[in-house]
């Protein structure tokens, strides 16, 4: 996307900030292998490609996803890289050996007893504690015993991820009506209670009503929290892009040639970072506000109005195009290399000539490169 300008608001609806595109280049595109993703609501590809490491293209190639990829339905579930090696799964027996738990022999006790209190076999025991079956134990012995079952802990992360309030049956009450009154199913209503359809309740009695505790901030993302404004402005510029006619692929790349020929800037540079930023899919707007096919902020759009002599409406395809390249143009003219013209366009030039390149800015430099030669 297109730097911070710091200039006055932008000719977008909205005003927002930019956001980094993350791509990791590698011959592999998921070189610690691949998991599921399901998408939630706000997901754009170039926010998920950006999070874990990759480009629009791959996600398409790997997904089989078809059309301009614009429209992700919430819930559905992608492949996509991991960005970690995935976590080192210990020998069965030494998994086993950390799955225990010390018990304190009281008076009283019987091996038999523990066995049954803690729902494994006296053979278990006897193994877990390296103890023949005619030993003896006594009181404030140690000795091992299964930790809690996974199952168990699956159940205590599932209940604190829901809110359990307790309510009391009034008169004139019913099952449906107390659910319609927080919001819950009376489905729900009836597993947390136990009840059936046919259950009558008395005036009084006590119940269950479990909610979802509410999802976290979708303002955060790939470590940088924007403010509701942005985040609102983002929603309103995708909202209004997704109801409006957008351009193919394949125009939209013819596009980028005619209008980097025009302002001379090499039309496979202007690809690369088109693709790499949206996946040339003008409906593309993340969560913090980058817009459409060059990944624009509005700020910047604003920089490039002045630059171009008239003024871009980011939510045009074409305007969207002219302010990416000429961007683009002023940053091959103030930069050094290549290089740090790339760099511009995603941290920012007076930050890549102060501060040096981030790491992140690094990956993404090195991605552009290599798809300046494969556009």
């Amino acid at each position: 996307m297109s730097p911070v300008a710091g200039i006055p608001p932008a000719t977008s609806p909205l005003p927002a900030q930019a956001t980094p595109t993350l791509i990791q280049r590698s011959s592999n595109p998921a070189p610690y292998g691949w998991q599921i993703l399901t998408v939630r609501a706000g997901d754009t590809l170039s926010d998920i490609a950006t999070t874990h490491r990759t480009t629009v293209g791959v996600l398409f190639t790997r997904n089989r996803l078809t059309g301009d990829g614009g429209f992700l339905a919430i819930g559905r579930q992608l492949w996509v890289p991991r960005t970690t090696p995935a976590p080192h799964r210990a020998p069965a027996k030494a998994a086993a050996a950390a799955r225990t738990a010390t018990y304190v022999i009281r008076s009283g006790d019987t091996l038999g007893g523990i066995a049954l209190s803690h729902k494994v076999s006296l053979a278990t025991l006897y193994s877990l504690n390296k103890i023949s079956r005619t030993a003896y134990i006594q009181p404030g012995q140690r000795i091992r015993v299964p930790a809690p079952a996974a199952s168990a802990r699956a159940k205590s992360a599932a209940s604190s991820a829901v809110t359990t309030t307790i309510v009391t049956v009034r008169s004139g009450d019913t099952l449906s009506d107390i659910a319609a009154r927080h919001k819950v199913t009376t489905a729900s209503l009836l597993k947390a209670n136990n009840l059936s359809l046919r259950s009558i309740l008395q005036i009084g009695q006590k119940l269950k009503v479990v909610t979802p505790k509410k999802a976290t901030s979708s303002n955060t993302f790939a470590g940088r929290t924007y403010s509701a404004t942005i985040v609102n402005a983002a929603a309103a510029n995708r909202a209004y892009l997704a109801n409006h006619n957008a351009p193919s692929r394949t125009q939209t790349k013819a596009m980028i040639v005619a209008t980097a020929r025009r302002h001379g800037v090499d039309p496979n540079l202007a690809l690369a970072i088109s693709w790499q930023e949206s996946g040339w899919n003008q409906r593309q707007v993340s969560v913090a506000n980058a817009i459409g096919t060059m990944q624009v902020i509005p700020s910047s759009g604003v920089w490039a109005s002045e630059l171009a002599g008239h003024k871009l409406n980011l939510l045009n395809a074409q305007d969207n195009i002219t302010a990416g390249v000429i961007i683009l143009r002023a940053l091959s003219r103030s930069a050094t290399t290549q290089s740090q013209a790339i760099a511009g366009y995603y941290q920012g030039l007076y930050s890549v000539q102060k501060s040096g390149m981030y790491t992140d800015t690094k990956h993404y430099v090195a991605s552009v490169l290599a798809l300046t030669i494969r556009v």
